[in-house]
Formats: C-alpha cells, structure tokens, sequence
C-alpha cells in the first residue's frame, strides 16, 4: 500500500505565487540561477539556490545553508509566505501545450522509500545527495518536492475532478515558459481521508524525477529519527514531499546525445561502422528526422539526418540491455567511438528532448559534431523496470513540464 498523508504547507501568501515561482534547483547552474532572480527579491531561488546571495561563498559552503534558512524565515516574517492553519492535501495541475497532468501534493514515507514501495530506476551521486542533505536539514523543510507516479487508480482521479470541479483554485498562474501552474487546497478532512484510503489500494509508487531529493529527503528523516530520544514514527520527518501524478497524464521525452569528433574516421568511415554493427542506415533529407519507433535513432551529420535502424534479430532481451540508450551504447558509443562512461568522457554531451532536434543539429554545427536523437522509453517500460528491481542507464529520461519550485514546502 503506498501512504500518502496530509500536511501543512508554507506556501506563497495570496498574489505573491507568481513572484515566488521558480524553475527547480537542479536546471540551472549558479550563474543562470543569478539572472533568473536578478530584480525579484521574491523569487524561491534565494531558498532554493541561496548561494546568489553570497556570491563569494562556495556554493556547498554551511554559510550558504544557513542563508537558505534565514531567507525562508524573512520570506515568512515578510509575508511572502504563509503557512497553512491545519493539515490538507493539495491538488496540483500543470499545462503544457495543451497536455495537462493533475497530482495530488501529499507526504508519503521514509519507510516506504527504504522498503521499495516507493520504486526508483536511477542511480544516485554522493555529491548531489549531501547538497540537498544539508539544505533541507539546516532549512527544517523539504523545501521541493519529489516527482512521483503510480498506475492510475479510478478512485484517487474521481476525487480530485469532483473536487477541482467544484472549488477553486488558490493559485492558476502561467510561468514565462507559457506554462501554467494551477493549485487547490483540499481542507475537507472526509476528502483528504477518503483520498488517502484510495491511495492504500496503490500497490506502488514510481519516482519518475527527482532520485536524488529523495534519498536526500529520506536520509534527512533516518538522521532526525537516530537524534530523536523518542520517537512515536508519526513525526513529520518520517514523510517527505512529493508530487504525485498518474501514469496516463504523463510523457516522456527524448534524451539525446551530442559528440564532439568522429573519432578519427572520415563520415564514410564512420557510416561502414555503424553498419557493420548491425545498423541500417538510410538518408532522409535536410529536414529533423524523429526516430519513429523504438531501436530506430537518426543521425545527424554535416546538414543531413538518417534512419538509423538495429536489425531486429539482434536486439537483446533483457529489460535493461534492450533499451535503445543501451543499445546505442553497447553498440555505437564504445566500439565505435571509444565512449565507455557516458557519465565522465568530455567527448558527449546530453540534450533534453524538450530543446527540439532543431538543437541537436545546432550543437553538431557548433560547439559537436554529430547528434543521435533517441525514441523515447515508455512509462511502462520504466514502471516495469523500476518493479524488477533494476537500474536504468545515466540519462534515459526526460519530463516535462518541470515541476514548479516555491508553491509548497512541507516543515520537517
């Protein structure tokens, strides 16, 4: 059973969401954080990425956490924030080019993360996990939530249209990305429990973005727990925040790969390899190919795109070997071009499907050489992954929208 339990948000006072809103921590680096919040004193990335406030400080330096706490507290005293007088679940919706995904903002459990109920398919890195350890210890808050899903249940999504049909929203705001962001506050206790017993009839929930908040959120509740003298189990630093969408709203997209040479072949060269590997290749113009089928890639070179196709018989079985960013690994990336940790080698570079093929082939003009764009993985394929217990290759997902930063933060 998953448990998802209500809480009391710190969240944006009336008119302030639109200031406060903010892209989340880990897409920007120092410097594009800077300019986001450059003219709002208002915006979450003083919370968020506190370091643009101390410019001469480390960014992983204690002063930084430290300024991190007091921004929310200023936030608070300022009335920029609020925080909510009882216990509610909240109804958040996101819209994107006409795609919209509806979740339930809830604090689901630290036991569960430990126990797999709550199921990851990433890997986590040190570094990242004790940023975030130390951020949401030295703020008392998890102060942006998980990004989770679960196979759709009929109930859960029947009690949030009732209820998103019949109130309104505390906040229906558009970022300057033209995304919209909507929020409801769900304080009727009958609600909240009835959505927290349907929620008990969800056998798993699925960590789709934001592995590494997690482990930060869950190892931040392990250490409150150990420090505890006495420890009931129902404290809020047994649950941490999340975000939680059904399946069928949500879409994965692309995460394609750049390379900076040919690795000392000529294109022809390069091309008599990709073959030999088992690979059909066909030209399809000037105009940005799309992989129109799982092992389908295109390959961009020198102003042209092309079908590159794995012949069906040598596709592997397992779940994770036959993944197309295994296959373009196992097969192109290390044999052909001596890439054998994608994570490390200066020589590849990662794009983000919602950048559009448009970028690939920017990159190869300009800063790369070749692009190849990957079809995306299913959400059943990564539900399923995620249920065998398995570990998906670096850089195999991508959503959007991102989930907005600033609009609730749950007090440990």
């Amino acid at each position: 059973m998953a448990i998802v339990r209500p809480f009391a948000a710190i969240r944006p006072a009336e008119g302030k969401a639109e200031k406060v809103l903010a892209l989340p921590y880990d897409v920007m680096n120092r410097q594009e954080a800077a300019a986001m919040a450059e003219g709002n004193p208002e915006s979450f990335l003083h919370i968020s990425r506190s370091e643009i406030d101390l410019p001469e400080e480390d960014a992983y330096s204690e002063n930084v956490y430290k300024k991190a706490a007091e921004n929310i507290k200023a936030f608070l005293a300022d009335g920029v924030l609020i925080e909510e007088q009882k216990p509610c679940l909240y109804i958040y919706r996101q819209i994107m080019n006409e795609r919209v995904q509806t979740g339930i903002v809830g604090c689901v459990s630290i036991d569960e993360y430990a126990d797999g109920t709550i199921r990851r398919h990433e890997l986590t890195r040190v570094e990242k996990e004790m940023d975030r350890i130390h951020h949401f210890d030295a703020c008392n808050m998890n102060t942006e939530p998980v990004f989770l899903t679960y196979r759709d249940e009929e109930k859960v999504e029947s009690l949030v249209e009732s209820w998103t049909d019949h109130h309104g929203p505390c906040y229906d705001i558009v970022d300057q990305s033209g995304v919209s962001h909507t929020l409801w506050v769900i304080d009727d206790d009958s609600i909240v429990e009835a959505l927290a017993e349907a929620f008990s009839h969800v056998p798993r929930l699925y960590i789709a973005d934001g592995h590494h908040r997690s482990a930060s959120a869950y190892k931040v509740g392990k250490m409150r727990r150990e420090q505890a003298l006495d420890c009931a189990g129902n404290e809020e630093f047994n649950y941490f925040m999340a975000v939680i969408f059904p399946a069928g709203d949500l879409s994965i997209m692309d995460y394609n790969r750049v390379l900076a040479d040919l690795a000392g072949n000529t294109p022809e060269e390069l091309f008599e390899k990709i073959r030999n590997a088992g690979f059909t290749l066909t030209y399809k113009g000037e105009t940005p190919y799309r992989p129109a089928a799982c092992h389908e890639f295109s390959l961009y070179l020198d102003g042209k795109w092309y079908a590159m196709v794995l012949d069906a018989s040598l596709v592997p079985k397992g779940e994770i070997e036959s993944l197309d960013v295994s296959i373009l690994q196992e097969r192109v990336l290390a044999p052909v071009f001596g890439i054998d940790d994608p994570r490390t080698d200066e020589r590849i570079d990662f794009v983000g499907g919602i950048r559009g093929l448009e970028e690939l082939a920017r990159r190869a003009e300009s800063d790369m050489r070749l692009a190849i764009a990957v079809h995306p993985v299913s959400m059943e394929t990564l539900m399923h992954i995620a249920d065998c217990e398995k570990i998906m290759p670096p850089k195999s997902t991508w959503f959007e929208p991102k989930l907005g930063s600033g609009l609730f933060m749950h007090r440990l």
